[in-house]
């Protein structure tokens, strides 16, 4: 018996059920999502305005939370409880989960030529058996820092590309009384962290450790001197940043309280909603140490087949379209801070961020090193993430030691 269907026992005994809604004379469609922030709901809207411009009714679900895990939670309810959504906000290997459950319909009649227009990477994570179940929104690149221009100026620093010149401004940041860093603690936060100073170690050390899972690279000293560096930038978080959300730490950045950021470049969405502009008010940089890698993360919808037809809706199939088509996929990567998922969108529109994000993109894609982001969920299995984000929190909320870390990340690996 599988993990969902032991959950729909479970919640049927407990006598827990949730009305399936009377079918309509138009279709509704019900989309579960995350997008909440500012720019993620400027985002979310242009989607929601155009299939409204198509005649469908649109039921958004946004659930707040900015790793999703409040959102699969009512996924879960939703469709033990026979009330799948039309489109739920998806990730990664979590695709092939629920399409192993048989709760996921094929979109192919809405996916012709998909595979000449995406990443290799992303193509494979958006099908099943083959079959197209899935659609990509846009690419992330989690391995970015975001710094206040102001304070850049003020204490005469550029961005660093080294860690001794990331502390050293660090340092100059605090004297001038900046939080240097700032951050919310919160586990995915936390392991955002964690992954860039991995990939700073190199592309194929990221990919034997977070990838592979190889237990002698998990234990190495290079992975050790890892977690030194992590407690290291540790030192530079205010004390307040407990259960902090992430856009609440840009907006320190935003407002000038903290001089810089670690962030995907969603974050980007959250300056260009206060009215900043990249090279003025703010500025991105690669982690140091990560300039040649890309660490991606993918937002996707996947379609959950419903109880009134056997294969895809209309509205499916429109939405599935909708969001690979050139106009949205530029629109919505414009609104939310990211590049769009397709490789064949013009970039001229974009700002300097997103435009050197697309090409090291490119340049990732050829070298190898486009690389699956573990704290956004495109590594590993749900189980493996969860075991080795537990290794990394309690590592940066205690005096955890260095050795200790080392051994629960390793054990954390072999979750299944």
């Amino acid at each position: 018996m599988s993990k969902l269907h032991r959950a729909i026992a479970a919640l049927c005994a407990a006598g827990i059920f949730v009305a399936v809604p009377a079918a309509r004379a138009n279709e509704s469609l019900e989309v579960l999502h995350w997008w909440t922030s500012g720019g993620e709901s400027k985002a979310a809207a242009v989607l929601k305005d155009d299939m409204e411009k198509q005649g469908y009714r649109w039921k958004d679900f946004a659930i707040a939370g900015g790793d999703g895990a409040a959102a699969m939670t009512t996924l879960k309810t939703q469709v033990i409880s026979g009330n799948a959504p039309s489109a739920a906000q998806i990730k990664g290997p979590l695709i092939k989960a629920w399409a192993d459950e048989g709760v996921l319909t094929e979109i192919d009649a809405a996916a012709q030529g998909w595979n000449q227009l995406l990443p290799r990477q992303i193509n494979t994570l958006m099908q099943d058996g083959g079959h197209y179940v899935a659609v990509p929104f846009s690419v992330h690149r989690v391995n970015w820092l975001w710094f206040n221009a102001a304070a850049l100026k003020k204490v005469g620093a550029q961005p660093p590309t080294t860690w001794p010149e990331f502390f050293v401004l660090a340092d100059k940041l605090k004297a001038a009384g900046y939080i240097p860093i700032a951050d919310g603690g919160q586990p995915w936060q936390d392991l955002t962290i964690w992954e860039t100073v991995v990939l700073s170690q190199g592309a194929d050390f990221y990919k034997k450790a977070i990838v592979d899972l190889d237990p002698a690279t998990l234990a190495s000293p290079q992975m050790a001197q890892v977690f030194e560096t992590v407690r290291r930038i540790q030192g530079y978080f205010d004390n307040a940043r407990s259960g902090r959300d992430w856009n609440l730490a840009t907006a320190m950045v935003i407002n000038g309280r903290a001089g810089m950021q670690f962030m995907g470049d969603w974050a980007k969405g959250e300056f260009a909603s206060a009215h900043q502009s990249v090279g003025k008010d703010y500025i991105c940089a690669p982690v140091p140490g990560t300039a040649q890698s890309f660490i991606y993360n993918v937002d996707s919808f996947a379609f959950f087949q419903k109880k009134t037809q056997s294969g895809p809706t209309p509205g499916q199939l429109a939405l599935a379209r909708t969001i690979m088509s050139p106009d949205f996929q530029m629109q919505f990567a414009l609104n939310k801070g990211s590049v769009p998922a397709r490789l064949d969108m013009p970039m001229e529109q974009f700002d300097a961020c997103a435009k050197k994000s697309y090409a090291d993109e490119q340049v990732a894609l050829k070298s190898g090193t486009y690389l699956p982001s573990l704290a956004h969920g495109m590594a590993q299995s749900e189980a493996i993430s969860g075991a080795m984000t537990d290794a990394v929190t309690q590592f940066m909320n205690s005096n955890e030691s260095v050795q200790a870390a080392l051994e629960n990340l390793a054990q954390a690996a072999k979750t299944r």
